[in-house]
């Protein structure tokens, strides 16, 4: 682990930016000064990013159907992108899904057992999230074995079936591409669809007795796209705090007014909107609606939301740049880390002139560094 002062920097500390020196040592904010100094003049220091729900890493493990085997390569080239970001604690957001393919619980049960082969031998701190689709009766009595068996200790409830077609009967848009990539007859995954729309009444019920099983084991529990202050009361009763990119502004007062953490997609900043037309999570962040920004499907995003909200002026850096640190690691009960306080984990993420990543450091070890702040490493 690294030993040493870094100083000339701008350090985003939680009043703001200043040009005190930060020390590190055996992988925390020290509160004295380490014999070796690297001068980072022209450079800034914020603490690094944590990431509440991401799953960019598909691209890693599946470039090609069926041509990724060893899903622990996949993972490592993924670790290295998001220390190439600043991420330095990242969440594996994966899907257990009558989608099946990549979203099934055969490739759930790969990706979860690469990640606890590759989670020890990497810098970045990577943890599994499952994301549960709510129809899947069948499979309810099996998940706390999953999350066992897995170490998994976060699940997310999805529910993504077209409801207001199947309820006509009508085949929804994408069937056979999605059929297709399942390795499914396109008519059977429509006949799948339609017996799963038809028990959504036992949904509910089944809800209250899974929730109830994995709060008393202490599993961290989210919802998914809330349509509704109604929807956002039902999963609080049953113990779910975190509503993940609520789509109204309805869903999102609801899930405050409740003591809830709220997150929304650091891509839906970065577009200036969702894709899909749902609530700005600019407009829920001017309105303080929202607690962290998470990578989704892209970790570029989680540097560039934040930075644009400070630019925006919508809140101060310091503000901003929690949004991607100590929210989501307060969203994530982490207490170790997320600013650069004394004894907090040694995460922190170096920006050049420019505000691209320059070097990432994760618990003191460095997971990712190029260019002049290298030089400034090494030679130093």
């Amino acid at each position: 682990m690294l030993s040493l002062t870094l100083t000339g920097a701008e350090v985003l500390r939680p009043g703001g930016l200043d040009r005190e020196p930060l020390s590190i040592a055996d992988g925390v904010v020290a509160g004295h000064a380490a014999a070796r100094e690297i001068d980072l003049t022209g450079y800034r220091v914020l603490p690094g990013m944590v990431d509440v729900h991401g799953d960019g890493f598909e691209r890693h493990v599946a470039p090609r159907r069926g041509a990724m085997k060893d899903m622990t390569e996949g993972l490592r080239a993924a670790e290295a992108e998001m220390a190439a970001n600043g991420v330095t604690t990242a969440t594996v957001a994966q899907f257990v899904s009558w989608e099946g393919g990549m979203r099934g619980l055969a490739f759930a049960d790969q990706i979860f057992d690469a990640l606890r082969q590759v989670a020890p031998a990497v810098v970045t701190d990577m943890r599994g999230q499952l994301r549960f689709e709510t129809h899947l009766l069948d499979d309810y009595d099996a998940v706390p074995g999953w999350l066992d068996r897995w170490g998994v200790e976060y699940v997310v409830f999805n529910d993504h079936l077209p409801h207001d077609y199947l309820a006509e009967g009508r085949r929804p848009k994408r069937l056979n591409g999605q059929a297709l990539k399942a390795g499914r007859n396109p008519e059977k995954h429509f006949e799948m669809m339609l017996a799963l729309h038809a028990q959504s009444g036992d949904v509910p019920a089944a809800l209250d007795r899974l929730c109830g099983v994995l709060c008393g084991k202490g599993v961290r529990l989210g919802s998914h796209d809330d349509r509704s202050a109604e929807t956002r009361a039902v999963w609080r009763a049953r113990g779910v705090q975190v509503a993940e990119f609520p789509e109204t502004l309805d869903a999102a007062e609801a899930a405050r007014g409740g003591g809830d953490h709220i997150v929304m997609g650091s891509p839906n900043v970065v577009r200036g909107g969702s894709h899909n037309g749902n609530i700005s999570a600019i407009d829920l962040i001017s309105m303080g609606l929202c607690d962290a920004l998470a990578s989704d499907y892209h970790y570029p995003s989680l540097r560039r939301a934040a930075l644009f909200v400070a630019r925006a002026e919508l809140m101060p850096l310091e503000q901003a740049w929690a949004l991607v640190s100590s929210g989501p690691a307060r969203v994530l009960d982490l207490q170790d880390r997320g600013d650069l306080g004394v004894g907090k984990r040694a995460d922190l993420v170096i920006l050049d002139p420019a505000d691209r990543v320059a070097a990432t450091i994760a618990g003191g070890r460095v997971s990712y560094m190029t260019g002049e702040v290298a030089a400034r490493f090494i030679g130093g």
